[in-house]
């Protein structure tokens, strides 16, 4: 790969996959613009090299053209960032597109429509990413957080235009290797969160490297109900099942919950996990685990982390993962946090602190775990070609 800083972008139509997927209110307010202000080096970057600036994202999962989807409110909300105009098309790949770019002035940025409005996007079709390059001069990557994504402006985009790595895709990238190859011991990992099936490889991979690897969240709670000590609930996902197979829930590096914050609908109580009831939920980690946790992380030297300990959207299930989170960053070891929920959750509580926080929670989780990611794959070939 090929960074945008050893290529003369001068008056050149640059095209920049970006990642603007902002949390919204119902009433397309952005409640979180860190995803914005992430682009922020690049954007000015090639603003300031006197590139025309073509920005593409999606927002959300639509499954067709929906405005409360439309990456309007991003563009006004980028404009006051960069305190300099933002134009922005409704359109991915039209005439008044190409008319729009073609009368980009140098420094000029760009927005363009939402691109899941368009089934090409998810469908990988080559021929919605052709439609998109004939637009631009160059093509630049600086969405690491969806480079896990076999979708057209990903995978197949680079096929069509001499293609680079954006300065945010070159950061993650070098703050993630810092923490895998650069390990500084002990080795703390704290895993949490849903998506249970795309978490299992990795948790295989950093039983092998960690020294402790702590869960929290529906994993935790999964692997509890495989130890048999989650009541008599047991995991009955087929899906989930298979991709639970290899793992070792006895083994010592591997961490599960001691108590919660057990709850139904009327009523929460904090007491060991094995006291659940049939009718009864796990909505956080309660403070033996909490203390627990604390203790294995004051050791460390380089922590990662990925998914929220609890249903942390709710202030009562919320304590665990804000006192963990602080307990890393008091702790001053190397630290990457990463995940949408992750992120949303130390933004709202204003923690601060951490080494690096990278957009990418599957993406991180993939690369960690050494998965090829198609959109760093796809830059790869295209910068072997040349």
């Amino acid at each position: 790969m090929k960074s945008i800083k050893h290529i003369d972008v001068s008056n050149k139509k640059v095209l920049v996959r970006v990642d603007f997927n902002v949390p919204l209110t119902k009433t397309q307010k952005i409640k979180d613009d860190f995803r914005i202000k992430a682009h922020l080096n690049t954007i000015k970057y090639l603003k300031e090299k006197n590139a025309k600036i073509i920005l593409i994202s999606h927002l959300g999962d639509p499954k067709k053209r929906d405005e409360n989807f439309s990456l309007n409110p991003v563009a006004s909300r980028l404009e006051s960032l960069l305190s300099s105009k933002v134009k922005f098309v409704e359109e991915v790949n039209s005439k008044r597109v190409e008319e729009l770019v073609e009368n980009l002035k140098q420094g000029d940025v760009l927005l363009l429509e939402n691109l899941r409005f368009y089934k090409g996007e998810k469908e990988n079709s080559e021929e919605f990413a052709s439609s998109i390059a004939e637009f631009a001069d160059i093509f630049v990557q600086d969405a690491f957080s969806v480079c896990h994504r076999n979708h057209a402006s990903i995978a197949s985009l680079p096929k069509f235009l001499n293609s680079y790595t954006g300065l945010l895709l070159e950061k993650e990238i070098n703050a993630i290797e810092r923490a895998i190859k650069e390990t500084q011991k002990p080795f703390v990992v704290l895993i949490g969160g849903a998506k249970i099936e795309t978490k299992t490889a990795v948790l295989k991979n950093f039983l092998k490297k960690a020294d402790a690897v702590l869960l929290g969240g529906e994993i935790a709670n999964t692997i509890l109900k495989c130890k048999g000590i989650y009541g008599d609930k047991k995991v009955e996902d087929k899906d989930i099942l298979n991709a639970l197979k290899g793992i070792n829930f006895n083994h010592p590096k591997l961490i599960v919950p001691i108590d919660g914050v057990l709850y139904k609908k009327e009523y929460t109580r904090i007491a060991g996990i094995e006291t659940i009831k049939e009718e009864e939920e796990v909505g956080d980690i309660g403070p033996e685990t909490i203390n627990y946790y604390k203790r294995i992380i004051k050791k460390a030297r380089t922590i990662i982390w990925n998914g929220p300990l609890g249903k942390s959207e709710e202030e009562v299930f919320s304590k665990g993962t804000e006192e963990i989170a602080n307990a890393i960053v008091n702790q001053k070891a190397y630290s990457v946090i990463g995940g949408g929920e992750t992120i949303d959750f130390v933004n709202r509580k204003d923690i601060k602190g951490f080494s690096f926080i990278s957009g990418g929670g599957g993406a991180m989780l993939d690369y960690i775990s050494g998965k090829t990611l198609p959109g760093l794959e796809a830059l790869n070939k295209k910068y072997e070609e040349n």
